[in-house]
């Protein structure tokens, strides 16, 4: 009997690999295993892969949330091989997973907005998702950037915790499936600063900039939240330790918010 698995690239990797999809005549390995095979088989020619800055899915769960890179993959397993890779400058966030263009934007401090505002401007942008998250619960770029595919790749699987994505997002970073619980703790608060991710069509995307632009933080996500994060989540030093990683903490956020149901 011959077992396979599938392997989808997406952004980079589809470069590096010419592809965008591979049936592998593999099952019983390790996430790790399949990356160095994957290595060893990249066409020359090709531009690079980097095997460790990625966001790895099966079968649409993050595997952080599994057993990290000791996963084992079995037949008929699909596999999502994300790099985790940042555009835009310092001052703009600016990325992009599955061929959807996402900005976030960190407000200033002074800029005055509340959830009436934040209503007049989905309507003014309906096309774009918009949705406003406390500042205190980003940790880096890279963790925006996870968590907004797992809530990307729940849309497309159909598993949101929400009906709504701009919902999902907020219950993702706020590690919960309460819907007011997530509003209180991680949504719009005056008395903390907050970001508005925001969703779409690249010309849509620099019109809110344009909106927006007096009201922006030029020099976003200074503020280190990790101390913020572990007692908000009660992840222990000993949960830090736990993890073989060099971005514990950002694992274990993305594994917290992946198993949300």
């Amino acid at each position: 009997m011959i077992c396979m698995i599938t392997v989808k690239f997406t952004g980079g990797a589809r470069k590096s690999f010419d592809t965008d999809e591979m049936i592998l005549e593999k099952s019983n390995i390790t996430i790790n295993q399949l990356i160095e095979y994957l290595i060893s088989t990249k066409p020359e020619s090709t531009t690079s892969f980097d095997g460790k800055n990625l966001l790895i899915a099966v079968n649409g769960i993050d595997s952080s949330a599994l057993n990290g890179n000791e996963t084992i993959l079995n037949d008929n397993d699909v596999i999502n091989i994300i790099p985790i890779i940042h555009g835009g400058t310092s001052s703009r966030i600016q990325l992009k997973l599955f061929s959807t263009n996402i900005e976030i934007f960190e407000m200033k401090k002074t800029f005055t907005f509340d959830n009436t505002s934040l209503n007049k401007l989905r309507m003014k942008f309906p096309n774009l998702v918009i949705q406003a998250i406390s500042s205190k619960f980003l940790l880096n770029k890279s963790h925006i950037k996870k968590i907004i595919s797992l809530s990307l790749l729940a849309k497309k699987h159909k598993t949101m915790l929400s009906k709504k994505l701009e919902t999902d997002i907020l219950l993702r970073f706020a590690g919960t499936t309460q819907i007011n619980y997530a509003i209180e703790k991680a949504g719009l608060n005056s008395k903390s600063s907050f970001c508005i991710i925001a969703i779409g069509k690249k010309s849509l995307l620099e019109k809110l900039h344009n909106e927006l632009n007096d009201g922006i933080n030029n020099t976003p996500l200074r503020v280190d939240n990790s101390h913020f994060l572990k007692k908000y989540f009660k992840i222990s030093k000993k949960h830090i330790d736990s993890i073989d990683s060099n971005f514990s903490l950002e694992d274990l956020l993305v594994e917290r918010s992946s198993i949300l149901t």
